[in-house]
This record gives structure tokens, sequence and C-alpha cells, in this order.
């Protein structure tokens, strides 16, 4: 994987900040326990911060390196041809990585841009990444919701989301943009979805639209947002063609 030009910030940069911050208080009470000659609270403090800052390290990692390079390995099976859609684009991580497998094709980023979701999230940002990445000409970015797609029926060859579903608030919300990306999704095209929350849900909804086709697997290390208790899921299907 090449080395990123564009600048992507942090995932729900607020939970990062709280491993930080609790990290510290730990390694602090640690300190003030050894010195007052509490050994026992001492090494416990001790533990639970380094525990606490591994935490730290391992969603910090996923959020600058680590998922870059899992979608990285995901986008190789691109052709160059496609027409690719990124449910969420947010900064444009996964959509300008998508984008420069696309020579003779284009890649299409659709976003409500919360900053919540994502530090520093905007469709400037998004834009300024795609000059940077150099792929601005075969990029399109659309503000929109994900649950009400404003594209036609069948109209791309390959899905793509990064932790952007989840940020649904509702179950039915969830289903209806997983249902919104498969009816946008051409006969034989590629879905491809990570989340760290209900891939299982997605994979219902897929099936229930007689997607059979369906593959949901650990992402691994590289995409925990803390430890495995938070790990990534990748959910892969392929809408059937008609007969």
């Amino acid at each position: 994987m090449r080395k990123r030009h564009g600048s992507y910030g942090f995932d729900a940069p607020w939970p990062l900040v709280g491993l930080l911050l609790g990290a510290i208080v730990l390694l602090a009470l640690s300190v003030i326990s050894f010195l007052l000659d509490v050994s026992p609270a001492g090494i416990a403090f001790l533990l639970g911060g380094l525990y606490t800052l591994a935490s730290a390290v391992s969603y910090l990692y996923t959020t600058r390196r680590g998922k870059f390079v899992v979608w990285a390995e995901e986008l190789k099976r691109l052709k160059g041809d496609e027409r690719l859609l990124d449910l969420g684009c947010g900064r444009g991580a996964v959509l300008l990585m998508a984008a420069e497998r696309l020579e003779h094709g284009r890649a299409t980023g659709i976003d409500l841009w919360r900053s919540k979701d994502q530090s520093g999230n905007a469709e400037s940002t998004a834009r300024a990444n795609a000059e940077a990445e150099g792929v601005s000409d075969r990029v399109e970015l659309v503000t929109g919701d994900m649950r009400d797609l404003p594209f036609g029926d069948d109209a791309f060859d390959v899905i793509v989301s990064s932790l952007a579903i989840h940020n649904i608030p509702d179950a039915d919300g969830r289903a209806q943009a997983v249902r919104e990306a498969h009816r946008v999704l051409r006969p034989g095209g590629l879905m491809l979805i990570a989340d760290f929350q209900h891939t299982d849900a997605y994979e219902d909804t897929l099936r229930s639209l007689d997607v059979v086709d369906v593959r949901r697997r650990d992402a691994g290390w590289r995409f925990w947002y803390g430890g495995p208790w938070f790990g990534t899921r990748i959910l892969e299907a392929r809408k059937p063609i008609q007969r």
C-alpha cells in the first residue's frame, strides 16, 4: 500500500480520547499508590493503565494505518473500469483508494458529513483529499442519506461501506440502507460492508432479498478498535444475475 497524501482524521475521536485519558488517570493512581506504599492498589492500577493504554494504541493504529491495509487488500479485486459507490465515505479513506484503481471507472461517495462520526468530516475535506491523492477527475461527492439514495436501479458495479451504516440509530433505518445499496447495485455486482456492529443484521436483510452469495468474516487485528471485543467484520455479497 502506497503512502497516503490526504488528511483522514480519526474515527469516532472521543472514544480514543477517553481511552488515552483513562490510561493517564490509572497510571497516575498507580504512581500515587506506590508512593503511599499501597502496593496491591499500585499493581492493580498499573495493570489497568497498561491495558487501557494498549487499547488506545490499537485504536490509534487502526484508524491511522490498519484499516487502510485491510481495504487495500479488499480492493485488489477491482478491474479498473467499475462504477463504485462508497456509502458514508467521510473524508474519503476507502473511496479514494478505490479511485486509484479505477483508471477507466468512476468512484462516487455519499455522506451527511457529520463530525461526530469522524474528526473533521466535511465534503470540502474529501475534495481536498481527492486532489491530494491525484484522483479528483474520477471522483464524485454527493450529500445525501444512504437510506434514500439519489441513484437509479442497477447504477453501480461495486458498493463499499466502511464503519458507516451502524451510525444510523434504528434497526429499520439500517435495514433500509442495506436495501437501498442492493437496489442500486447491478445484477452480478459486488457489495463489501465493513462494520463492528450489526453485520449479522445486514446479512439477514440481504438474504431476505434473495442474495445467496453472502459471506461474513473477521477483518483481523488490523481493524480492531481497542481490542478483539471491538473487532470489525466484513460482509461480502454479490447480487444474483436475474435469469
